[in-house]
């Protein structure tokens, strides 16, 4: 598709929802239409009301169940060019078992890896992945050239089915930056549905698909929020800040506008979309802010693995760590932002 005209933009079936949203039919210039008279981003209010979530407080009594939650949370990653089958096995342990030394400690959402490692993530997950228990760990795969997205859309393609044939349950691809910051929006969306279908299993179910925006390359909050936006319409289970391959990464100021994006987005359809900020959260401290800003923006029924998550491969680390201290009592409340 090109900008230049208007044809009709391919609409499958997991991205039908864009018809109703846009009035009639879904061609370029009605998609253009729409994201272009999406209200501009206040970055001065944006980022004031970001820091305010980030100074509010909880009690004592609940900051063992924020560090629960954070965990509970968490995509488990590695996503290096080092990586091996040993590298995952080692990786798929510490989500099945985080503190060996206490049992209570709750388990991971889901393992991260590139395409070619999950296999090795699934036998290991063995009873405890998500398709054999629903109570399980997912296993999430990077797809599309992830990171930078530059490869022909046949191989796109090839790089989701092959993930999720090999028993990934959930994709996260990325978007062709360079196609949305030249304003062809159209181009995006085709790609987003023609990925969301490749998630198609022969059972007629549907590997869940998170949107990877590189807010770190987009710029502005109004591009962030129109990639929102678009991501959802072409049919995105989730919106997803970052790679983690660039900086910067999640931030809570973009976070926060994702969630008033898929806030407004239930509003007007009553489809829940989930968030992802990916990248950079390596501290209990921080977040705990996200899960102050996802309840007071989105709602507290947000706080769950089908609707947020966080991206990180050391944050379980420290979260552990302030974890053991509550319980062996050397904890110091100072390492902790509250809520009210």
């Amino acid at each position: 598709m090109t900008i230049e005209t208007t044809p009709p933009v391919r609409s499958l079936a997991p991205a039908a929802r864009a018809v109703d949203v846009l009035g009639g039919d879904l061609t370029e210039a009605s998609l253009r239409r729409y994201l272009e008279g999406i209200p501009g981003v206040d970055a001065v209010g944006l980022e004031q009301r970001a820091g305010g979530l980030g100074t509010r407080s909880i009690k004592t009594s609940s900051k063992r169940w924020a560090l629960d939650k954070i965990i509970e949370l968490i995509d488990l990653t590695t996503l290096e060019g080092a990586d091996t089958p040993g590298k995952v096995r080692s990786l798929v342990a510490k989500a099945m078992t985080p503190d060996p030394g206490d049992l209570t400690t709750p388990r991971v959402a889901a393992v991260c890896v590139y395409g070619d490692m999950v296999p090795y993530a699934v036998a290991a997950l063995g009873d405890a992945h998500v398709a054999k228990n629903p109570g399980g760990i997912a296993v999430a795969a990077v797809a599309t050239a992830f990171p930078s997205g530059r490869a022909s859309l046949t191989v796109k393609l090839a790089d989701t089915a092959d993930a999720v044939a090999a028993g990934a349950d959930e994709i996260d691809m990325v978007i062709d930056r360079g196609a949305f910051l030249a304003g062809r929006y159209g181009l995006v969306f085709d790609e987003i549905v023609a990925v969301k279908e490749a998630c198609r299993r022969p059972d007629g179910t549907y590997a869940h698909l998170k949107v990877i925006l590189e807010t770190g390359e987009l710029n502005t909050y109004d591009n962030v929020r129109r990639a929102s936006w678009l991501s959802i319409l072409a049919g995105g289970d989730f919106i997803k800040t970052s790679t983690g391959k660039v900086s910067p990464a999640a931030t809570l100021p973009v976070t926060l506008s994702m969630l008033e994006v898929v806030r407004d987005w239930h509003r007007l359809t009553g489809e829940k979309i989930g968030v992802k900020p990916a990248g950079g959260i390596r501290s209990s401290k921080d977040a705990i802010k996200y899960l102050v800003t996802v309840a007071e923006t989105a709602g507290e029924e947000w706080l769950q693995p089908h609707l947020f998550r966080f991206g990180a491969s050391s944050l379980l680390n420290d979260v552990l760590l302030q974890r053991q201290k509550m319980t062996t009592g050397h904890y110091s409340g100072a390492d902790y932002v509250t809520i009210d």
